[in-house]
This record gives C-alpha cells, sequence and structure tokens, in this order.
C-alpha cells in the first residue's frame, strides 16, 4: 500500500510540472509566445494607467524612450491615456524578447479620447520580470489612423511558414540585413532578396507599387522609367526602388539591432538609424553612369522600427514606423561605437 501511495505521489508530481510547463503558463516554464504576448499587455495596462507598479519589473530594470534612458514613470508615462486597435507581434521565445508596434492614445487637448500615436516596443522576460523596456513614439496621427483604418496586421504576419520551409535564424538575420546593406549607398548593382510581390508600408501608408494617380477626366499617367528616373518612386516594386541606385543618399544604416525572431511565421523585428549626411553625399551616378543629385540638403537622420516576413529566402512584406530624429541619435542601447557601426546586432 505504502509503494502504490507513493507511486501514485509521484505520478501527480510529474503531471503537475508538466502541465506548468505547457505554454509557458507555469511560475517556472519557459516563456512561449502567448506569455510573452502577454506581458505586453500588462505593460500597455500599466503604460495608460500611468502606474509601473502594475508590472512584474526585474530590480536592474532599464527603460529608454525614443533612444532616452528615463526613469520609470517619466515620459510619456504620463500622458498615454488609451489602447489603440492596432497589434503586431514577433514573440522570440529562445531569446526572451518580444517586440510590438501598435496603436495608443495620447492626452490631447483638441481630442476628448486622445490623439492616436503609434509606438514600437521591446520587453526583454527574465525569470518571468521585465528586465528591459524600449519604447519609440510616433507622434503622427495621420499615420496612426493609416495603421488603424487597416484593422488588422496583413495576415501574412500571422501566418505559419511550414516546418520543412521555414528559414534558420542566421538566415532570416541575414537576409534582413542585406536590405539595410542594400538601401547604404545604395548603387543598384547589390544583391537584393526581394520577392516578386514584395511590398513596404511605413507609417501606415503604401511606399512600394502605387498606382499612377489618376486625374479627373484624363488617363493615367506612365510609371516613371526606373532607368530614367532621377528620383526613385513609390510606384515602383521593392526590387525595382534598389536597382535603380538612386536611394544612394541614404548614406549609412547604422546601430542595426535585430531584437526578435519567430522562425514560425518567417519573422524578423529590428531598430535601426538612417543617416543622410548631405553635402557632397547628394551627388552620384545612376547605374548607368548618370550624374543624379537627390536627397536631403542638411542632414539629418530617420528613426525606425522595422520588421521583414521572409519567406524561401526572401523579403515579401516589410512594415515600419518611423520619424525623425536628430543627426547621429543613437538608441540608448549600445556604445557609441556600435552606436556609430553599420555592423548588424
Amino acid at each position: 500500500m505504502l509503494r502504490k501511495l507513493l507511486l501514485v505521489v509521484a505520478v501527480a508530481v510529474l503531471l503537475v510540472g508538466r502541465v506548468a510547463g505547457q505554454g509557458g503558463r507555469g511560475p517556472n516554464g519557459p516563456c512561449d509566445r502567448a506569455c510573452l504576448e502577454g506581458f505586453v499587455d500588462q505593460f500597455l495596462d500599466a503604460f495608460v494607467k500611468h502606474d509601473p507598479k502594475l508590472l512584474p519589473l526585474a530590480g536592474n530594470v532599464k527603460f529608454t524612450e525614443n533612444g532616452q534612458r528615463l526613469e520609470l514613470g517619466d515620459g510619456s508615462w504620463r500622458s498615454m491615456v488609451g489602447k489603440g486597435t492596432y497589434r503586431l507581434f514577433v514573440s522570440d521565445p529562445q531569446a526572451g524578447q518580444v517586440a510590438f508596434i501598435g496603436t495608443l492614445r495620447e492626452e490631447n487637448n483638441m481630442v476628448k479620447e486622445g490623439a492616436l500615436v503609434l509606438i514600437a516596443l521591446r520587453l526583454k522576460i527574465a525569470n518571468r520580470q521585465i528586465s528591459e523596456i524600449e519604447t519609440f513614439v510616433v507622434r503622427n496621427e495621420n499615420a496612426a489612423k493609416n495603421v488603424e483604418k487597416a484593422g488588422a496586421p496583413n495576415p501574412l504576419f500571422v501566418e505559419t511558414v511550414p516546418p520543412s520551409e521555414r528559414m534558420s535564424r542566421e538566415a532570416l538575420l541575414k537576409t534582413a540585413n542585406m536590405y539595410f546593406s542594400g538601401m547604404q549607398l545604395n548603387d543598384g548593382k547589390g544583391v537584393y532578396p526581394f520577392a516578386d510581390d514584395c511590398d513596404r508600408f511605413e507609417n501606415g501608408s503604401r511606399s512600394t507599387n502605387v498606382p499612377p494617380p489618376a486625374v479627373t477626366d484624363q488617363p493615367r499617367q506612365p510609371r516613371p522609367d526606373p532607368k530614367t528616373a532621377s528620383t526613385y518612386s513609390s510606384q515602383w516594386s521593392c526590387k525595382e526602388q534598389f536597382e535603380s541606385g538612386l536611394i544612394h543618399f541614404v548614406t549609412r544604416i547604422r546601430d542595426r539591432r535585430f531584437v526578435a525572431v519567430d522562425q514560425e511565421r518567417g519573422l524578423v523585428f529590428s531598430f535601426a538609424f538612417f543617416d543622410h549626411s548631405a553635402g557632397e553625399t547628394r551627388h552620384f551616378k545612376a547605374p548607368d553612369g548618370r550624374a543624379v543629385i537627390a536627397g536631403p540638403t542638411t542632414p539629418w537622420t530617420w528613426e525606425l522600427a522595422e520588421m521583414f516576413r521572409l519567406e524561401k529566402g526572401k523579403i515579401r512584406r516589410i512594415e515600419a514606423i518611423l520619424e525623425r530624429a536628430p543627426y547621429g541619435m543613437g538608441s540608448g542601447w549600445s556604445s557609441w561605437e556600435d552606436q556609430m557601426s553599420d555592423r548588424a546586432r
């Protein structure tokens, strides 16, 4: 009888342990997709309630907003008043990180319920506590409205890649980084791993394959020719834009941090800065040797959160939110050397 009782107890303990570890729901189990996304919801609830004490925080938690290190509760913790409807996740249980693009509402005297803003968020989870919080807030109400108009993320971002077609983490990261390397000092002669139906959206607006504008009572104007145009066009495909060599004025893409990889869905999430150095960098040659002058006339930087959907070694969908930042600005998560480097990390 004693042996039977001990056997029953042992089996019960084993079952409890298995249940606790399933799906990352137990207090000591792995933090899976549902677990990581649950931390995002906890964060957003605390954020709009202006109360970081509602979160399970590590003792050494670090928080940045738009590249600046701040005390928890400062910055947008004071001004956000509600959650929007757009929610796009990249969950990476292997790295213990989750990245998110969504909409929030911020206090605004002109809008009763608060003005829409875009947010990119990264959380680092260790031992079921939040140890790192990185936020990037884009205060562009039209952009936020464009994103919410979509209603939900493109179905590609939640579509599972068949196991036999999944790329390795290394291949996903290498291919995504080819996008940045191909744009930096773009010359039209690189290897550009875009699917034929690749599309890119920036701040909720399509920036590739845009139909030519229609003019009342007139036929649509033909697309600019990538081989003769002097500036790149949003009417071109992803590959046509890069093969035109006309994005050369993006002089440096630096502080490239790939923070979350989802092999199951073929997703890579990154933060980066696009520098436009102006001056002589505006003068360059197109692939056929034509002299071109293009790009901003003063130095400035785009701060971006950019995510990629990849399939069969190709980039199929890109979604980015971005805002102009001081030239040379960094992320708050890198040394000065890494901040100024175009090395992928």
